[in-house]
């Protein structure tokens, strides 16, 4: 069993991460954040992110279209609803073996260049593909309208089994269980536990160590034989299986594709949750996705009636001006306040989130060595 052998240190991470995970609708719920809908956000941008950063984070390939993949997963896992069954794990099988295929097309001609023209690149091809989902391959994507399920589609297999089979559009299910609220959450929870430990295993592996030298210095591999480029594309297929993923539990979780989940907004979102909590950090992405989705559906909805409810302790006159002012980064201007969090992190933590919890895990440490010296020192001196 060498597949599921980890560092000890590794098996912690895991062990700490899936407790967090799974106990969401406990500590989220002073936060106003313990609803299933956006509990689900929450876990498969996070594995978004992961699968991204197997891409940045290990190889320093930074791709602007990976918001492609994530749109391809969700027409496929819809059109597995509307052809085949309301069951989830074909959806998601076919979710990740389509955005792989087209991981591997697009990489195998993206990583021809490295920096800013692979860059370009990708965006190249995800606006091409926003613009086929939108407006060329209409019927295939239902162009601006989304693609929806309908209660005449076929559903070869659910027909076969006579498994809703009513006019009624049934819901998605995982072997006959319906997948609602809470249900859809811990679905979601329990593959981002899973593609997390697989991460893992590709950051800890010979695998991981060779994408991490393409990205320390991938001229030097060239010059003593090594061909890096099965390396990259290896690790591009792999992140866009993950961003498949996601858009298929997208789709899952909410059966319809539209061509916005392919816009460069969306490839710009998991570029800015990689940087914020930590590129090349396991635990990084995870936390930049919650922080964003977070501020998006929490910051947004503040208005000024809950403004005035945290500032009540202040005087009138003061607390009128706290108002007036915080208004301005939340609700309609949350994006200000993430545009000032992502600015401020850059500037004082180059590394993201992670870097500032290593910051404070060092100062501590060095203050208990420093305790633990002043106090042989005591000792020594009193003997």
């Amino acid at each position: 069993m060498d597949f599921l052998r980890l560092p000890k240190n590794e098996y912690i991470t895991l062990a700490v991460f899936s407790l967090v995970v799974l106990t969401m609708p406990i500590w989220l719920q002073p936060l106003g954040a313990a609803y299933p809908g956006l509990m689900q956000q929450f876990t498969i941008f996070a594995i978004f992110a992961v699968g991204f950063n197997i891409l940045f984070g290990l190889t320093g390939y930074l791709s602007f279209g990976h918001a492609a993949f994530l749109g391809v997963g969700s027409y496929t896992a819809v059109w597995s609803f509307k052809l085949l069954s309301m069951d989830a794990i074909p959806a998601l099988i076919f979710a990740i073996v389509m955005a792989g295929i087209f991981a591997l097309v697009i990489g195998f001609v993206s990583l021809r260049r490295s920096g800013i023209y692979f860059s370009i690149l990708t965006l190249a091809f995800a606006q091409m593909s926003y613009n086929l989902a939108y407006s060329v391959l209409t019927p295939i994507t239902n162009g601006e309208t989304a693609l929806q399920l309908a209660g005449s589609d076929p559903r070869v297999l659910d027909s076969l089994f006579a498994v809703g089979t009513s006019a009624v559009i049934p819901s998605p299910s995982l072997l006959g269980n319906t997948l609602g609220g809470m249900g859809g959450f811990y679905l979601c929870a329990i593959i981002l536990l899973v593609v997390f430990f697989i991460a893992q295993k590709i950051f800890t592996s010979p695998f991981g160590m060779m994408l991490r030298a393409v990205k320390s210095n991938q001229t030097r591999l060239s010059y003593t034989g090594v061909n890096t480029r099965p390396y990259t594309l290896a690790a591009f297929v792999i992140s866009g299986m993950y961003a498949g993923l996601a858009g298929g539990l997208l789709a899952v979780t909410d059966p319809l594709a539209g061509a916005e989940r392919m816009q460069w907004t969306a490839s710009g979102e998991v570029v800015l949750m990689t940087i914020l909590g930590g590129v090349g950090t396991l635990i990084g992405p995870v936390i930049g996705a919650w922080l964003i989705k977070f501020m998006e559906n929490i910051f947004s909805a503040y208005n000024d009636r809950i403004l005035q409810f945290y500032f009540d302790w202040m005087p009138d006159g003061i607390q009128d001006f706290a108002v007036t002012v915080a208004s301005k980064f939340v609700g309609e201007g949350w994006k200000l306040t993430e545009g000032l969090v992502f600015v401020l992190v850059v500037v004082f933590l180059p590394g993201g989130i992670m870097e500032g919890v290593r910051r404070i895990r060092s100062m501590v440490g060095n203050r208990h060595k420093r305790e633990e010296r002043s106090s042989k020192l005591s000792t020594s001196a009193a003997e």
